[in-house]
């Protein structure tokens, strides 16, 4: 997927394909956790790693775009502690999880959980909805002539 992505970058609608991606995560987790095909399992891992490939370079990318210069480096900083210890509280949830209701309910409650989650943050974050490029807005306008020359 990140071969495609560097081959066929996102061009517009960029929030919503997040959200659908993020979605779809929480999907093809869910079918994987039923799965009792060892092909549909394989088939579910895939595209989970797809689409949570499309969901992180997006998200990386906006908060890179939409931090002022003078504090990026502190904003990614912070992103990436937070990152980690989302992925470790994660684990541990799961586990809990499983040990409290089996390993297939655990990974069905983790699939459901994230579509609730995309949903809710769909509808309380607006802005992310309709986050529109990947693409800098001063880039944009300082390029807006020589894309229409080019194209």
């Amino acid at each position: 997927m990140a071969i495609l992505i560097a081959h066929r970058p996102l061009k517009s609608k960029v929030g919503v394909t997040m959200l659908w991606c993020v979605g779809a995560f929480g999907a093809f987790t869910i079918i994987f956790g039923l799965s009792r095909s060892l092909w549909l399992s394989l088939v579910a891992l895939i595209f989970v790693g797809a689409s949570d490939m499309v969901s992180v370079v997006i998200r990386a990318t906006l908060v890179q775009i939409a931090t002022p210069d003078a504090m990026r480096g502190r904003v990614n900083a912070v992103d990436m502690i937070f990152i980690g210890a989302s992925n470790e509280l994660g684990q541990f949830e799961s586990g809990l999880t499983a040990h409290l209701f089996g390993t297939v309910p655990s990974v069905v409650i983790g699939g459901l959980g994230t579509i609730v989650v995309t949903g809710l943050w769909a509808w309380f974050f607006p802005a992310l909805r309709n986050a529109q490029s990947l693409l800098p807005e001063s880039w944009k306008a300082e390029n807006e002539g020589e894309a229409k020359i080019t194209g």
